[in-house]
């Protein structure tokens, strides 16, 4: 398989499971909207040392058969998305490092996510969560469609949906959600839950007002901080949304009806799957593949 990378590819993580290969579809269908190569990556990892030391004629073959995963996933991409420039690489290693290595010379990164049950919605693995946590460019994680706990791919007619918290906003992310929707001719859905500080439960006790006004203060703080964006981007429809309560679950119900959701994950050094509360929750729950960008 080659080993050239172009720069600017969307790059997908294959492992021939169901969900990969929703993956992949939903990958393809990304380049040709980005007019970029898909790129295959397949992980192999190599045996212990001491196994592989040990004479073992089988190993070679089993990697050959595995390299058979992404060679028919390549073809039958090639054959449902004519012109599309597909390319396949077998690469050795841990999977959450390669994967990583991989994002960082992507444009975008793509993983499959199990679905569960209804009520426990998705599986996002360790690999994924590693994936997500530490890759330095954005990963989106799409469900298997046809899954009772919905879509899967997303709705093809339905909005960006862009979760933001007004406190700490990020541009990256704010650029990166707006330029998705641009792209696919799609309105922006932003949504801001809120909670009132702890410091304000005396005002709203003896202020039934009080609520009302903090509703309306994160509504305009929320209005403001898009301004610019929505002269940026004038032809796009953006709506705004501040509503009290968590913000998880908020996005999660905008997920239903959304193409894609779009959540940030602050920039962190060191070991760990830190990726937040509110983007964990999304991962695991929203029907609608979820984009997690990557932010200082």
């Amino acid at each position: 398989m080659s080993r050239t990378v172009a720069a600017g590819t969307v790059t997908v993580g294959l492992d021939g499971s169901r969900e990969s290969r929703a993956a992949a579809e939903w990958a393809a269908g990304e380049a040709q909207l980005r007019a970029l190569p898909l790129r295959l990556v397949q992980v192999w990892e190599p045996l212990p040392e001491p196994m592989a030391q040990a004479p073992l004629p089988d190993a070679e073959t089993g990697r050959h058969q595995a390299g058979r995963i992404p060679r028919e996933t390549a073809g039958e991409l090639r054959l449902s998305h004519p012109g599309l420039d597909v390319r396949t690489e077998q690469l050795p290693g841990g999977p959450a490092e390669v994967l990583c290595r991989a994002a960082a010379e992507a444009e975008l990164l793509v993983l499959g996510s199990r679905g569960m049950s209804g009520i426990g919605g998705f599986l996002v693995g360790s690999v994924g969560l590693a994936v997500v946590a530490h890759a330095e460019r954005p990963v989106v994680l799409v469900r298997t469609p046809g899954t009772a706990d919905g879509h899967g791919t997303g709705d093809a007619h339905g909005p960006v949906v862009l979760g933001l918290d007004t406190g700490r906003p990020s541009e990256e992310l704010i650029e990166f959600a707006l330029t998705e929707a641009a792209r696919r001719g799609a309105a922006v859905r932003v949504v801001h839950g809120w909670s009132p500080k702890p410091s304000y439960a005396y005002a709203l006790s003896v202020d039934p007002g009080f609520h009302e006004t903090l509703a309306q203060y994160e509504s305009t703080a929320l209005n403001e901080l898009l301004h610019p964006w929505r002269e940026k981007f004038p032809d796009l429809e953006i709506v705004a949304e501040s509503r009290y309560g968590s913000p998880a679950a908020q996005l999660v119900e905008a997920s239903r009806d959304a193409r894609l959701v779009v959540v940030g994950r602050r920039t962190r050094r060191g070991p760990g799957a830190h990726v937040g509360h509110v983007t964990h929750a999304v991962l695991h729950h929203c029907t609608a593949p979820v984009a997690v960008v990557p932010h200082d």
